[in-house]
Order: structure tokens, then sequence, then C-alpha cells
């Protein structure tokens, strides 16, 4: 929004306004003391003397002449004003989270949710602290799709994101698939930064694609992959589907080396999470590490406005003139 702006081109002209005190402490005060005196006989005549209108306003044509004189000061110091103007020139970054919707995000060791739950909150704050970048969404279990297309609408992002549960694809885990995927929606884009951030807790075990060869051809178009391997080690509790409300236990089969090797591959970096806390911190660095570059311009525009106070002075002066000829001449004797 333009922000409205006023200022003096040339201020220390305004210096001159301090001698105004002065010369009015002269006019007012010690001027009217040096004029001669008028002799009375008896001081009784004197207090049967009223002043007249005009005498009791003598001092009108002299604050003329000083506000004349204040107007001037203010003309020659050039009073501007102007609309400031802020362009922002942002280089934008291009993100894509996959997320794992295989079974195993059922797992209850981040308590007291699941570890889908827990990703989709981090994955949500993500979003919110993000500014002027394109953010996607793509799921993946036995296969992939995209969720949400790149897209600065964070409201319906949001909203998709919320929609994601485990079920929505089968079994098992295609982590190749998922960074081709994701990759085919950046490769085109002309983005300064094509990120994709992938969640799983898993290794992988189906698809068409060996992630390796997918991290490859990702970072053939531009694209840094970020990998985050969630859920403890060892067993962990797992909804058991013949009980309900029960639980039974699942082994954590985390490949921390292939995710790890994907992120080197493609100038990423490899997170661990071992509960909700560190997977927090992990989106933090990342939201740290891939910041929108942001460059801003100021303009301002100024239209000079000395004319206001000048023809104000102008018409002053014009006015003490003719008061001086008429009602306040003064006749020499």
């Amino acid at each position: 929004m333009p922000e409205n702006v006023f200022r003096f081109e040339s201020p220390w002209i305004l210096l001159g306004l301090l001698v105004l005190p002065i010369l009015g402490a002269w006019l007012f005060v010690v001027a009217p003391g040096r004029r001669p005196a008028i002799r009375f006989p008896r001081v009784s005549e004197l207090l049967e003397i009223e002043p007249s209108a005009v005498q009791s306003v003598h001092w009108l044509p002299s604050a003329l002449r000083m506000a004349v004189l204040a107007l001037l000061l203010l003309a020659a110091a050039r009073p501007q004003t102007g609309k400031r103007v802020s362009t922002v020139l942002t280089e934008g970054i291009d993100i894509v989270v996959a997320l794992d919707v295989s079974r195993s995000m059922l797992a209850e060791d981040f308590k007291p949710r699941n570890r889908l739950h827990v990703a989709k909150q981090t994955i949500g704050r993500f979003i919110r602290g993000r500014r002027n970048d394109r953010i996607g969404l793509v799921v993946f279990a036995g296969r992939a799709y995209t969720q949400c297309p790149l897209t600065t609408d964070y409201g319906v992002l949001q909203s998709l994101l919320q929609e994601i549960e485990v079920g929505m694809l089968e079994d098992p885990t295609a982590i190749g698939t998922a960074i081709a995927t994701s990759s085919a929606r950046l490769k085109d884009t002309e983005a300064i930064s094509k990120v994709v951030i992938l969640v799983t807790d898993g290794r992988s075990n189906a698809g068409s694609i060996d992630p390796l060869t997918a991290a490859e051809l990702a970072s053939a178009v531009g694209v840094k992959v970020y990998t985050v391997g969630v859920g403890r080690e060892g067993l962990v509790d797992y909804p058991d589907p013949r009980m309900r409300g029960g639980y039974t236990q699942i082994e954590s089969d985390i490949d921390e080396e292939a995710l790890a090797t994907i992120a080197k591959r493609t100038e990423g970096a490899f997170f661990r999470a071992h509960d909700p806390e560190a997977l927090d911190g992990i989106f933090e660095r990342i939201d740290e590490m891939e910041k929108t570059k942001r460059e801003t311009k100021d303009y301002t525009r100024y239209r000079e406005i000395f004319l206001l106070p000048a023809a104000l002075a102008l018409l002053l002066l014009l006015l003490e003139r003719g008061l001086s000829a008429t009602r306040f001449r003064t006749v020499p004797g």
C-alpha cells in the first residue's frame, strides 16, 4: 500500500523561525516602550480616555507582518508531499512434500497419536510459515499420486492435507515412485530452488523405479531432496486389527542408508525423527535452509506545495498593507 509522506527539501531554512520570537518581543514589548510619552497635566484626565476599537488591536499589523515572514520561510524551505511505494521482488521456491501413507504410519510411537497424524500437524505448521512459495503434496504407498499440485493457495493446501489418511493407497512402500512423481511436478518450473521433502517410516519395497535411480533423475532436473525418517527403532505399538482398542507390536524398518544416499545425491539432507519434537525441529531447519529471497525497493514521488504558504503570505501582506493605509494609518507629527 502507498504510504503518504511529507518533508521539507531545505529544512535548514526553518531555523529562521527561531528569530521570530526575538523579533516579536521587539515589536510588541521593546518598541512600544521607546515611543515618546504624551504628557497629561492630570492623571484623572488620562483615566477618562477610553481606547477605540482600532487602538485595542494596535498589534494586528505587526502580527500580520510576523505571519507573512513565517509563511515565507516555510515556502522557502520547499514543503513537499509524496507517496512512498514499496516494491517487493521475490525469488520463490517450489516445494513438494511427499508423505508416506502406508499402514506402518499408524504406529503409535509418537504418543499420543500415530506417526501420520503428527507428520500432518508438522507439515501444516511448515505450510503456515511459508510466504510466496508454491507448495504441492504427493502421497505414496505401493504407488504415488499428486494430492495437491503446486499452489500458493495455502487454505486449499491445508484442507487437502487434512484429507490424507492411511488406506488411500495400497501397501507396500514405493519411495522411488514417490521421488519420481514429485520431481515430475517440479522439473518444468522456473523457481530458483526446487525441493522435495520426503517423509517416510519404511524402506522401498515396491514400484517400478529404484529410489537411487529416481534420485539421479531428480538431480538431473535440479531437484533437491530432503529425506525424513520418522519413528523409533525397535518394537513399537500398532493398532491390532483383530481387536477393537487393542495393540500389537511391529518392528520399525527405516532404511536410513538409502534415505541418506538419496539426499546426498541431490545435494539435500537426511534427518531422523524419533519423536514429535524432533520432527518439528527438522522442518524448522529445512525452513531456514530453504528461505525465499526477498528484495524490497522503495521509491517516493514528491509534489511541491510551497505555493500554498507563499500564496497565503501574499494575501496576509495585502491585508496588512491595506489596514496600515486605512484603519491603522499613522499621521506623522
